[in-house]
């Protein structure tokens, strides 16, 4: 019977070591083992009534966090506004060694779903030949301010 439920236990924790794999948990504590990586803030820190609230980029070991981008200008016009985004989040990749051909994961919020296919024509080819991954949602109430389309992403840094 000890046998069965070692044998039990042993494949749960491979499965539960399986799926923390697949979401990326515990991938910084490994990373801080092996590399002694520090979180460092490189973007602006955005207060609200002097207490952080986010900061704008962030580099841990080789990866770097970006929040999100807006548009909050007008015309709102959802192709102005992913190039606008998409230009700011250029900047801010370079500004800290990256590049968008570097770019491993994008989070794209539209205000609109129906904005979809004028957000892709923009967007395509934008990060080199191989693409990052991607999730797009449209966002209930819409982005926060004025901008059709926000993004965020997460890239390699050398």
């Amino acid at each position: 019977m000890t046998n069965k439920k070692t044998t039990r236990r042993a494949s749960f924790k491979k499965m539960g070591m399986g799926i923390a794999a697949l979401f990326g948990i515990g991938t910084v504590n490994a990373m801080d083992k092996n590399t002694k990586a520090k979180k460092e803030v490189v973007g602006d820190i955005v207060t609200d009534q002097d207490i952080p609230l986010f900061s704008g980029a962030v580099k841990h070991g080789n990866t770097l966090y970006i929040a999100g981008k807006g548009a909050h200008v007008e015309p709102f016009e959802i192709k102005a506004h992913t190039e606008i985004v998409l230009q700011e989040l250029q900047k801010e990749l370079e500004r800290n060694g990256s590049s968008m051909e570097k770019v491993l994961k994008v989070n794209v919020y539209l205000a609109d779903l129906h904005d979809y296919k004028g957000m892709n024509e923009v967007f395509r080819g934008r990060f080199g030949k191989n693409p990052p991954v991607r999730t797009t949602v449209a966002t209930y109430g819409g982005v926060p301010g004025k901008s059709l389309v926000e993004m965020d992403c997460i890239a390699a840094v050398d």
